[in-house]
């Protein structure tokens, strides 16, 4: 298969590659005589949605911000359309980003703060790009798929359901004008910021991007680190609150954050769970679970039967 990759991308774009590696499904990290690069090769959202994902990120990178800028291919297309399987799939070329994975204990409330100063400044930069380009093609949030919670959800599952119920529609009747909502990363991870030595920053993974309330970008990334960067020694709850002081403190050195929205944070924290939950049912297979994913989804289950909060609201009303 890499073989066949190889053939192709030489092909169509001005780079002498000599080796590609699947990273996922997806994506593939390419070795050229010019350097590395990587190339996303994928239907999972069509040629219009695509393009328009991209003009994004390039006009994000050239306004400063850390993203992957785009390799042009011979033909002047930053979206390509390549026969690969027998199947016509559509393939667009990042010139690879700047700095690394950090390890769980590295993410410090340094590091947090100049996230959330990045984060600030994507969603100001944003908004500019939507007076410009105004947007056909990405979603709202609700739109996608990914949010149908109660088709995956199954209906035994009422609690959880109920929920889940409760959270769209809460969510749904926020008045929402630029000041609050508008294009964003929409899949922030901590997996998905690359991090170099002079502590500047990278967001890599934009083909989630979508219309949602910027607080979202904000509770993805807090949620991530509570479940990802936790490596105990102190309290859950105190270090939950210390990471969300420090990223909306960074925030808000470059944009301004709505009161009203910044209490709705666990809100949206809960969004992101009952989101997780849901994508086990929608994508795991049911009828061959592992004991690690059995394990996963009955601790998602709990959590959220039992209306856990990631996130001491109290903790909010001091920063």
């Amino acid at each position: 298969m890499e073989q066949k990759i190889l053939e192709l991308l030489n092909g169509i774009y001005p780079l002498d590659f000599i080796k590609v590696e699947a990273v996922t499904n997806e994506m593939f990290r390419c070795t050229a005589n010019q350097g590395e690069y990587f190339a996303r090769i994928t239907n999972y959202k069509g040629y219009d949605e695509q393009l328009e994902e991209v003009t994004y990120t390039n006009y994000l990178y050239k306004e400063g911000l850390g993203v992957s800028p785009t390799i042009v291919s011979i033909n002047g297309k930053v979206v390509e359309k390549i026969t690969f399987n027998n199947n016509e799939v559509l393939t667009v070329l990042y010139k690879s980003a700047l700095g690394k994975h950090l390890s769980k204990n590295q993410w410090n409330a340094k590091v947090l703060k100049e996230l959330g100063r990045q984060i600030g400044k994507l969603h100001r930069i944003s908004r500019t790009f939507e007076e410009i380009n105004p947007t056909r093609y990405i979603n709202d949030w609700y739109q996608n798929e990914e949010y149908a919670f109660l088709k995956y959800i199954p209906e035994e599952e009422s609690t959880i359901r109920d929920v889940a119920q409760e959270i769209l529609t809460k969510i749904k009747n926020i008045p929402k004008d630029n000041s609050n909502y508008g294009l964003l990363h929409g899949d922030l991870w901590l997996e998905n910021i690359l991090v170099d030595r002079n502590l500047k920053l990278s967001m890599v993974d934009f083909q989630d991007c979508e219309k949602n309330f910027y607080i979202f970008d904000l509770a993805v990334p807090i949620y991530s680190a509570i479940e990802y960067s936790f490596v105990g020694g102190g309290n859950i709850i105190e270090y939950g609150r210390g990471i969300a002081k420090a990223i909306i403190e960074g925030y808000q050195e470059e944009n301004d954050l709505p009161k009203d929205m910044l209490d709705k944070l666990p809100l949206f924290i809960k969004l992101k769970e009952v989101f997780e939950y849901s994508l086990m049912h929608m994508y795991w297979n049911k009828e061959r679970l592992t004991v690690e994913q059995i394990r996963i989804m009955n601790h998602f289950r709990m959590r959220i039967e039992k209306n856990h909060s990631f996130l001491d609201t109290d903790g909010l009303l001091i920063i």
